[in-house]
């Protein structure tokens, strides 16, 4: 399992449109998303891929980070693994 950061995200974009913007940059599905609001500026989204592993979500990783999408620059950063 592998979670990946994504953060500058419009808190208005739908799951729906993340998974396709995810899908046009050769990421797979996730299987849950969490919405990390904040204080409201800068909301951000924590996509967990169960099937993927932390070296496979840092490859496709430099695909998006950085890029401008739905007038945001996006930060992508793939999170260390969680603690049972």
């Amino acid at each position: 399992m592998a979670d990946l950061l994504v953060g500058n995200v419009d808190a208005d974009v739908s799951d729906e449109e993340l998974i396709e913007f995810l899908a046009k940059y050769g990421f797979p599905a996730f299987d849950a998303i969490e919405r990390v609001h904040g204080s409201g500026a800068r909301p951000a989204v924590v996509l967990s891929f169960t099937g993927l592993s932390p070296e496979a979500l840092r490859r496709l990783q430099p695909r998006i980070h950085n890029m401008y999408w739905r007038n945001r620059t996006l930060t992508v950063q793939v999170m260390p693994p969680r603690q049972p």
